[in-house]
Parts: structure tokens; sequence; C-alpha cells
């Protein structure tokens, strides 16, 4: 196991986060993301993406994105939106409405997606995400957001 603090790795800033996920194994961000501050650090990267939000980027966009985490403990699920609209970007955990594109991964793949530690071309291929719906709004959706890359 790594010697990451996962009450630290919830607080951490975009930067740190994104330079500490290139570091870590892809077990390793597992077994982070699968233990108990699992939602700890989900809510705080979710919680970011409104801050990280670039309107000018997103111009005329109206889209809602729902993202699925898988590996959690006991084998759960972990579902969030990102919803963008009228210039405005807001988070909804547990999501009931019905998204433009539907995102699911596992921890490992979540980290590097958002962080740019992984190739996401290479990663839908491999079947390590399943994307549905929308998927032009899906490669849009990444360059909304002024996220610093590892």
């Amino acid at each position: 196991m790594t010697d990451i603090d996962p009450t630290t790795f919830a607080t951490m800033d975009p930067a740190a986060f994104a330079a500490t996920v290139k570091t870590l194994s892809d077990k390793e961000i597992n077994e982070l993301m699968g233990g108990d501050h699992r939602q700890a650090i989900l809510d705080a990267i979710f919680d970011r993406f409104p801050t990280l939000f670039n309107p000018e980027k997103a111009k005329g966009a109206d889209a809602r994105v729902n993202w699925r985490i898988t590996g959690g403990p006991g084998g759960s699920d972990d579902t969030y939106a990102v919803v963008v609209k009228d210039g405005a970007c807001s988070v909804e955990k547990d999501p009931t409405e019905e998204p433009k594109t539907s995102i699911m991964l596992g921890p490992a793949e979540f980290a590097k997606l958002i962080t740019g530690a992984g190739n996401p071309t290479m990663m839908v291929m491999m079947g390590k995400i399943k994307a549905r719906g929308d998927l032009s709004a899906a490669m849009a959706f990444q360059n909304w957001f002024d996220t610093p890359k590892a």
C-alpha cells in the first residue's frame, strides 16, 4: 500500500492531486479510492468541477454527464452528474435525471482521466471506460475545465 494518507488525498489542491495520481499505480489508486475515505475523496473531486469550469470554453454548451465510478467498498458504485448549462456548472450526487452522456469507469481510470495521466481514447478502446449517449459531448467536456494535468 502507498504511504499517502487518504485523509489528505481528499483535500489536495488539483495540481497536487494530479501530481500524486501520476506517481501511483492503478492498484494503489484503487485501494485508496476503494476504502473508507472513498466518499470524501470523490466528494472533494466533484466539488472542484464548478471552480475549475471555464464558461468561455463552454459557450453554448448544454450537457449533463453522469459519472459512475465503480470499485467502491463491497462492490458499490457512486454516481455524480456534472451539469453544464447557460454558462454555469453544477454537480449532483446520486442524480435522477437522464444524462446526455453517461460514463462508467473504475477509480484508477477516473483519477487518470481527470488529471490527464491517461489516454481516454485508449481507455475506451481497451474497455476500461464505458460511455453511452452523446460521445461528442463527452469529448468536448474535458475542454471546458481548467484542470492541472499530470
